[in-house]
């Protein structure tokens, strides 16, 4: 499966060309139940369109899970469901925060790990749907004003690189304080401000980026007089942080913009099986 999605993958370009109506997820986690309410709620396949923001894995308890269940939809829809990647589909990023561990220990083999980590390295950097919203991971780079250098000047097929552009639109933070860009505290990208953002848009015709990798409470984040959006799709954030999780429903030539807000899952409560959406 691991192969077959990967050719998938490889076929679609940097930058992918959508339309709406699409649901837009955040980060997941490895909270395998959690993604399945979050079916229940956006809608099943293939009647909802889906697009994932990133960050499948690492710290939750079922990444492997959440992950091959992404890509078996993948697979089996491929016209409705797209993935792009986040800093966390990376191998030493993996390696620290629990996919790699897990793997091992569900396994006994590294194999696994590394089937999946060959996934990581084909999945799509960013989307643009209906011409207008720019869908990414984290956030914009300085070196990197228009599409058309995300397109053809970044080779995707690889680790995540610790510095520049590709590292940058995986790892960057929008930030109020910030004018132009500033060094983040995360190690990789970079902190940009409204003036950045509003340069950026201007340039490739946008009117609103989405985005992902940072923790919200309320499940999604308005930043810069609307033109920002920040998702967050992992409830109750490592079984303990409290947080809603949101979805970003795109319609009408993204003229339309509804949020969708639920709360995590229980084991006890939940009766959806993974097989259900396959």
């Amino acid at each position: 499966m691991c192969s077959r999605a990967s050719s998938i993958f490889s076929s679609e370009e940097n930058i992918l060309c959508l339309s709406s109506p699409i649901t837009l997820c955040g980060d997941l986690h490895g909270q395998f139940h959690d993604l399945l309410e979050l079916f229940r709620v956006g809608g099943e396949l293939p009647e909802t369109n889906y697009l994932f923001l990133g960050d499948y894995v690492d710290r939750g308890s079922h990444s492997l899970e959440s992950f091959l269940l992404l890509i078996a939809l993948k697979v089996r829809y491929p016209e409705r469901i797209w993935l792009l990647r986040g800093n966390h589909e990376s191998r030493q990023v993996t390696q620290v925060y629990g996919f790699y561990d897990e793997t091992y220990r569900k396994y006994g083999t590294r194999n696994v790990w590394r089937y999946c980590c060959g996934v990581f390295d084909t999945l799509p950097i960013g989307a643009v749907i209906d011409g207008t919203v720019f869908a990414v991971h984290g956030g914009l780079s300085p070196t990197i004003s228009t599409m058309d250098q995300i397109r053809i000047s970044i080779n995707r097929f690889q680790e995540i690189p610790q510095e520049g552009p590709f590292c940058d639109l995986l790892w960057s933070d929008p930030d109020d304080e910030v004018t132009g860009f500033c060094v983040s505290n995360r190690g990789a990208g970079y902190l940009f401000g409204p003036d950045t953002l509003k340069k950026f848009m201007h340039i490739n015709g946008l009117d609103l980026v989405a985005r992902a990798h940072q923790l919200v409470m309320e499940g999604y984040k308005w930043m810069f007089d609307g033109k920002l959006v920040t998702i967050w799709t992992a409830p109750n954030y490592c079984y303990r942080c409290g947080n809603d999780a949101a979805l970003l429903t795109l319609d009408d030539n993204c003229r339309s913009k509804s949020i969708n807000v639920f709360d995590a899952v229980t084991l006890s409560t939940t009766n959806l099986e993974p097989q259900y959406f396959i």
